[in-house]
Formats: C-alpha cells, sequence, structure tokens
C-alpha cells in the first residue's frame, strides 16, 4: 500500500529545518503532504496563503512533495485525503514530550494512522519559526536558517513595518 504522509505545522516561516524533515520524508515515503495548520490562537506573520506559497517555492523540485492547508483537527484532514501516516520532526526531548501528546490523541480518534517522527538534523536542533522572526525583526541575517525565497519574504515583511 503506498504510504502517504502528512507533515502538518504552522511554517511561520518554513525554516531550514522544516525543510530538512521534509527532504528526508521524501525519501521514505511516497507522497509528502506538507500542509499548514490555520491556528486562530496563534498570531501569525504570514498569511495561510503566503506559506503556501514559500512552501510551494522551496519544494518545488521535490516531486513526490504537495502543499496544502487545513483547519480543524488534523485526523480529520488525514482521513479526508486517505493518507495515513503523520510525520514530525523533533528537535529535543521537549518536543517528544508535546507531540507524543498529540499522536496519543490521534491514535485514540482514528487507530489506523500512524505517527511518524523524524529527527531533525543536528545543525537544526535549536531552530524554531520563533527565533528566526525574532531574529530577521531586527535585521540580523537569517540566511542560514532559511530558504532565500523566505529570507526574502521576511525582509519585506519587516521593512514594511517599520
Amino acid at each position: 500500500m503506498p504510504a502517504t504522509a502528512v507533515c502538518p505545522g504552522s511554517f511561520d516561516p518554513v525554516t531550514l529545518g522544516h525543510l530538512d524533515i521534509i527532504k528526508r520524508g521524501a525519501k521514505v515515503f511516497d507522497e509528502v503532504i506538507v500542509v499548514v495548520a490555520n491556528n486562530q490562537s496563534k498570531n501569525p506573520l504570514f498569511t495561510v496563503e503566503e506559506r503556501i506559497a514559500l512552501l510551494k517555492e522551496v519544494t518545488k523540485d521535490i516531486p513526490n512533495v504537495k502543499v496544502d492547508s487545513f483547519n480543524g483537527l488534523l485526523i480529520d484532514y488525514v482521513q479526508r485525503i486517505g493518507a495515513n501516516v503523520v510525520l514530525r520532526g523533533l528537535r529535543a526531548v521537549s518536543d517528544f514530550e508535546y507531540e507524543m501528546k498529540i499522536a496519543s490523541i490521534n491514535k485514540k480518534l482514528d487507530d489506523q494512522v500512524e505517527t511518524f517522527f523524524m529527527m531533525t538534523s543536528n545543525q537544526y536542533s535549536f531552530l524554531s519559526s520563533s527565533i528566526v522572526k525574532e531574529a530577521a525583526k531586527y535585521h540580523a541575517s537569517v540566511s542560514d536558517l532559511v530558504p532565500v525565497a523566505v529570507e526574502e519574504a521576511l525582509k519585506q515583511k519587516f521593512s514594511s513595518r517599520r
């Protein structure tokens, strides 16, 4: 059976750590669908549409990766598209604790969907979207933290907020 993995996140913005997990996941699974969560409780820098566009740009050379978005419960989205795997990246033990809770509730809601955890590569273990946004806000270089398209989008966002 072909394995379709859903890789969810806010991706506000997508970092090289996210891209690391997406690329490596694309080598393991037949298809990886990167989905932008439309989390109303967060105050995102980029709109859902902007995040989708950035993800499409930085994954355009990975043929088995698609980009989408969802509202509501992740498990409902996974069921709707007929996927059988949720792919999540882990940076540290603190990530595992949070992710284990999410995986556990998803398993309770649908025991046919498996969660796969992939450790991020060491050079990205400290990296988060919030760290990137904070650095970019004060015009620090983020060129070794995000893809070029994202760096340009961050510069535009923060130059328009002056």
